[in-house]
């Protein structure tokens, strides 16, 4: 089988497509032939070994320290089942699922074998391979993020970095949970935004949403790149912020969190099962949650979708298209 393979941290360049050898599934999986995946910011982090630096050695541990010990990067995917182990009683062959392989990564190869209890659910059935791809990740951490700020209807709800992936979704599930939601994001994605159903939309590059004297019951961070001190101006008294790119506190936060009733939720893993993307696929099927897909790019083109993604101006997803037509690489 085809597969993205890299075997150094570093740009774009380092990826590599290449012959692999197919997986099979042990009993309690399934192999999935892949017919899309994406990427995310996320992947890029691993790539070039992009870490925060109190998260570093941590991060090595786990990742590799003089080389990736994952060689195939990919964190969520679509497809069709292949083969089931002789366990497995959630799935068949034929079966349309997506899932998200944040885990063990791998979803850069036309076949993956993934655990059925896992987090992985039957696509939904009125979007493509394409659009299913991106929602595993994504969608799932607005999802989490939003049920663990125990949102109320009529809440205020702002969004920063409301045009990416997480930001997309964060507005819609927010809108679908009762809350009155505010979008940041740049000039050219306000109208993305309200399109989402955004109640109010703010232009990061002309007005700073903290000199607005508007007071939020949550404000979820999406994207990394607000100021804490300006998310506490305008956080309640008893708010919550939610922020998913920073795994552990600064002085700062650890100060909010001892002087103040106000609510902070950093950056954890969402639980590895399948309940969050069974509800997202009945929000999708009902149409009251769509993905947004910024560029599509094909398997061969992964250097390129990387390169795009590295510049931080993607809207919503961008996905990578698997065509399975037994040309081989080396």
């Amino acid at each position: 089988m085809k597969a993205i393979v890299y075997t150094k941290y570093g740009p774009p360049d380092v990826l590599q497509l290449k012959e692999a050898e197919k997986p099979a599934p042990t009993d309690n999986e399934i192999l999935v032939k892949v017919k899309a995946a994406t990427v995310t910011a996320a992947d890029i982090r691993v790539r070039s070994f992009t870490v925060p630096l109190s998260f570093w050695l941590p991060a090595r541990v786990t990742l590799g320290f003089r080389q990736p010990k994952k060689t195939t990067l990919g964190m969520e995917l679509a497809g069709e089942v292949e083969s089931v182990g002789k366990d497995v009683k959630l799935f068949k062959d034929g079966d349309q699922v997506f899932a998200a392989s944040q885990v063990g990564f791998g979803a850069y190869a036309e076949y993956k074998c993934l655990p059925e209890d896992g987090p992985i659910s039957i696509k939904p059935s009125n979007i493509t391979y394409e659009e299913a791809a991106a929602i595993p990740i994504g969608a799932r951490t607005a999802l989490y993020y939003l049920r663990k700020a125990n949102i109320q209807s009529g809440q205020k709800v702002l969004v920063y970095g409301a045009s990416g992936s997480v930001g997309t979704y964060a507005v819609q599930i927010a809108k679908h949970l009762g809350a009155k939601v505010t979008g940041v994001c740049s000039t050219t994605n306000l109208e993305l935004v309200k399109s989402l159903g955004a109640d109010q939309v703010i232009d990061y590059t002309t007005e700073d949403f903290s000199n607005k004297g508007e007071t939020y019951d949550v404000i979820f961070e999406a994207v990394g790149k607000s100021s804490f001190s300006a998310c506490m101006k305008s956080l309640k008294k008893n708010g919550t912020y939610l922020n998913v790119t920073v795994p552990l506190p600064g002085f700062r936060m650890l100060w909010t969190k001892l002087t103040s009733s106000k609510k902070l939720i950093l950056s954890q893993n969402s639980p590895e099962n399948s309940e969050a993307l069974n509800f997202l696929k009945e929000l999708v099927e009902a149409g009251k949650l769509i993905v947004v897909i910024d560029r599509s790019y094909a398997f061969e083109e992964i250097v390129e979708a990387h390169r795009y993604v590295e510049k931080g101006h993607k809207k919503g997803n961008v996905v990578i298209t698997v065509e399975h037509n037994n040309k081989s690489y080396k």
